[in-house]
């Protein structure tokens, strides 16, 4: 048995869930479902991401407090996870004492190492708000590519930067061009392990492509020391005396969260947070679940953390996703050109929405949301081939059967074959390949519609009700099958499913269901979707989205 970490990545609690957004994050559940399944010892954590310059800037603009932008979206977080089944062990918020807590000890454990340091810099300053102002506070022009970028990361190249990087800056707040004035922070000496960590990143194995592609970029152009506090007035505070006007840095402190959350978890359930934190006799392995545009803060930043307090054990894969588009445009929450998950979750089947972003998600290259791949995605698939498969069987067993498993198995070659399916896509998910393994099941699925077309029970029942009968128990016994091994990515249809037949919880193993069994309120799993959905959510989108101006 193994130790499986799985860190998901800390949305901003500044505003609704989009589509793009949950792309990145749904990944984290299944595989914390299937290796759950497979017996080993998981621990998923995640939590909401308070402390970002994205809730100061709402708070502002709404004339609240941060906290209160926070509570509100915290939990809408919570609501929107568990209606689509994420299974965290632990889903928190920065702005709790415990991380706080946790952060602040990990800070001064990097101070004592020496890998956390003092320096004077020039740093923007707002004359107009007078306030120094935090890199996201800023705005310009990116030094690489020339695109509009705030003043810690351009998203169009993904470059890291200092607001002292930009040019034709100004200040998010008000609009002004800020000033700079000398101020002393600790800064992180990424610099000082800059030979770990290209150690450390050549011999990673399991990392989404472009985060090796980033990571090698980053390493080849030279690691530069980051500040790692900040003048601000909402975060974590500095454990350093003379330190009582700034806190530490987001990006210090939310990357932190992995520990601090699986820290409270133990304090909270009595668990032991070391196994999945510090090499011992059991295997331990370290997911991390993202969007690319988090790329550096989990192969670089995070594990200088690590190493600089020394002996955690770092991340071992990294599934970081690409972007998602929406009807071919890039999302934009200030254009409101997006599909809001709250709302999405009012009309539609949470495992559709789950199916469509694992089978048509940003896994490895840029995908497109288009309601017409969304609509025929659940109809054609969900629908034609899964529910399909499941209800004919069903319904006929009731009909034909009084609702009874009749005698017979599932010929060997079947057998043999799922079995072995359990193997390759179980391979295919540790390597984080969601979407080879989905493919690979429901390519059996289909297979599986075929062998009840060859079959043709609705003949078999009038000419040899023995063989109708062995026809339709070997479908169940793939349909119970099917529900274990879909359970990762559709955990409500396969929960409905071992109702129908009786079965406890899902594992990763070949299982049978007896004869004689009685199906118990067989029903649809998925209804079908009118296609004229396709144009009313299209029309609705586009009257929702605001003009730039």
């Amino acid at each position: 048995m193994a130790n499986i970490l799985i860190g998901g990545a800390w949305p901003y609690a500044n505003g609704s869930l989009h589509l793009g957004r949950l792309a990145s994050l749904l990944p984290g559940d299944v595989l914390a479902r299937y290796f759950r399944a497979k017996g080993e010892k998981v621990l998923y954590v995640s939590g909401s991401d308070c402390h970002g310059t994205p809730v100061a800037v709402q708070a502002i603009q709404e004339g609240v407090t941060p906290r209160d932008i926070a509570d509100r979206y915290h939990g809408e977080f919570v609501d929107c996870f568990t209606q689509l089944g994420f299974t965290y062990d632990l889903y928190t918020r920065t702005d709790q004492p415990f991380h706080h807590q946790v952060v602040r000890d990990l800070f001064a454990a990097l101070v004592s190492s020496g890998y956390l340091y003092r320096k004077t810099t020039l740093q923007t300053y707002c004359e107009t708000d007078q306030r120094f102002l935090p890199d996201r506070y800023v705005e310009g022009t990116c030094p690489v590519c020339g695109s509009r970028a705030r003043g810690d990361q351009c998203d169009a190249c993904s470059t890291l930067l200092d607001p002292s990087d930009l040019t034709e800056k100004t200040c998010k707040l008000c609009g002004h061009p800020p000033v700079e004035r000398p101020t002393e922070h600790f800064y992180l000496a990424l610099s000082k392990l800059q030979s770990e960590l290209e150690e450390y990143a050549s011999s990673a194995r399991g990392w989404s492509d472009n985060a090796v592609q980033l990571t090698k970029r980053y390493l080849e152009e030279g690691l530069q020391d980051r500040a790692a506090t900040r003048d601000l007035t909402w975060g974590v505070d500095v454990p350093v005396e003379g330190y009582e006007d700034k806190k530490i840095y987001v990006w210090v402190e939310a990357v932190s969260g992995y520990l601090s959350a699986s820290k409270q978890w133990a304090a909270e359930t009595g668990g032991d947070w070391k196994p999945f934190w510090l090499d011992g006799p059991e295997k331990l392995t370290a997911y991390y679940v993202h969007g690319k545009d988090n790329i550096p803060f989990h192969t670089l930043v995070w594990p200088a953390l690590l190493m600089g307090a020394g002996g955690y054990h770092l991340p071992d894969r990294i599934l970081s996703c690409e972007y998602m588009t929406l009807e071919g445009k890039k999302f934009s929450t200030s254009r409101n050109w997006a599909v809001w998950v709250p709302d999405l979750l009012t009309r539609y089947q949470p495992d559709s929405i789950r199916y469509f972003l694992i089978a048509n998600g940003p896994e490895k290259r840029d995908t497109d949301f288009s309601w017409r791949e969304f609509i025929h995605s659940h109809n054609g698939e969900l629908l034609g081939a899964f529910g399909n498969f499941v209800n004919r069987t069903l319904a006929f067993l009731n009909n034909s059967f009084g609702g009874v498993v009749p005698e017979g198995d599932v010929e060997e070659e079947w057998r043999v074959s799922i079995e072995k399916l359990y193997e390759e896509a179980g391979a295919l998910l540790e390597k984080g390949h969601l979407k080879e393994a989905l493919e690979l099941i429901f390519g059996w699925i289909r297979r599986a519609n075929k062998f009840f077309d060859e079959r043709k029970p609705w003949v078999q029942i009038k000419e040899n009700r023995e063989a109708c009968g062995a026809t339709l128990s070997g479908c169940v016994q793939l349909i119970a099958n099917f529900a274990s091994l879909l359970n990762p990515f559709l955990p409500f249809s396969c929960e409905k499913i071992r109702g129908f037949l009786g079965l406890g919880q899902p594992g990763w193993r070949w299982i049978t269901v007896p004869a004689g069994r009685e199906l118990a309120d067989v029903a649809l799993l998925f209804e079908r979707i009118d296609t004229r959905r396709i144009e009313e959510e299209t029309r609705l989108l586009e009257k929702r989205a605001v003009t730039p101006e």
